[in-house]
């Protein structure tokens, strides 16, 4: 049985491939097209977004397999749908066709203490599943492929108006100048003007990231900048990937612009190198960075009891 060591190493060694190039996108990005399958990887059943480590490694599953649409499911899922996952192709090694996925679920463990009172120790363990994207999958499935139905230009408009909504809704102080930051003592957000972006997907991103750092604040998620763990660079790795993550929520494009990525690449693999929950740590810090910005403009729908239980 695959050790919850070997299940982080793993997938540390995944993240650090997928960065050893410097000149390509990190596996978090994805300038994919203005198309309403496309986006933040999905699962087909429950509709729901993946987060924490998962939709990273969905990233480098579908950059490996030159793989477009956002749903994802099991084989059981794909097969009660009238699916029938492909053959895996000669070109791909064995047990590489499908990608691996994992759920934390909480377990307590009760105990005597040497006085003879009873403990309660309680800690989260992994299990992997194996996921199939539908560009993998045969079946009637036309209305969710990508390119099935093409986004005009006023739904993207649309998409443009519902983010500024979420960035307003924040009621975050945002001003305007020559560059891009966030102030922790001011407790406010600077932004280069929208024009001096080349697309307006380049000003979202950046407000997405930006907006991250403003979620740490004492007041809201109170990221703890004390903790040796929780360095300048941890920090940006945790808004680098919010900003991403919410631009996928919200069906935009991320941009390529890798100035901060370069920057930050060496500092990062470090981290992944010197440990194994390094990313975990990252990923999970910014799935819940970007749930509390959306959580000003909208209302989570509930979670499944057993979220696990899809996937079963």
């Amino acid at each position: 049985m695959t050790t919850q060591t070997e299940i982080r190493q793993k997938i540390t060694d995944q993240i650090i491939a997928a960065l050893s190039d410097p000149t390509k996108l990190p596996p978090w990005r994805k300038s994919w097209s203005s198309d309403p399958n496309t986006g933040h990887p999905s699962n087909v059943v429950s509709e729901r977004r993946y987060t924490g480590i998962n939709p990273l490694l969905l990233q480098i599953a579908a950059h490996r397999h030159g793989l477009r649409s956002k749903w994802w499911g099991t084989f059981r899922q794909w097969s009660d749908l009238g699916g029938q996952v492909k053959r895996r192709p000669a070109d791909v090694p064995h047990g590489q066709w499908g990608t691996s996925i994992v759920f934390c679920r909480p377990v307590t463990k009760k105990g005597t203490a040497d006085n003879g009172e009873e403990t309660e120790d309680k800690f989260w363990v992994m299990r992997t599943y194996t996921v199939f994207n539908l560009d993998q999958v045969d079946g009637p499935f036309e209305r969710l492929r990508v390119g099935s139905e093409p986004l005009t230009a006023h739904e993207i408009e649309q998409r443009h108006e519902q983010v500024e909504a979420v960035i307003a809704a924040t009621g975050a102080d945002i001003r305007h100048g020559s560059r891009a930051f966030y102030c922790p003592t001011g407790d406010y957000i600077q932004l280069p003007h929208r024009h001096q972006f080349e697309r307006g997907e380049g000003y979202y991103q950046t407000a997405g990231h930006e907006l991250c750092h403003w979620a740490e604040h004492p007041s809201r998620l109170n990221w703890d900048r004390t903790k040796p763990e929780n360095s300048y660079a941890m920090g940006e790795l945790i808004a680098e990937l919010g900003g991403c993550y919410l631009m996928g929520e919200l069906g935009l494009p991320t941009g390529e612009d890798l100035t901060n990525h370069a920057a930050y690449l060496k500092h990062w693999l470090a981290g992944l190198q010197n440990d194994t929950r390094f990313i975990f740590k990252a990923a999970a810090a910014a799935s819940r960075a970007v749930d509390h910005i959306l959580s000003y403009s909208r209302t989570e729908e509930a979670a499944p009891e057993n979220e696990e239980a899809l996937l079963a």
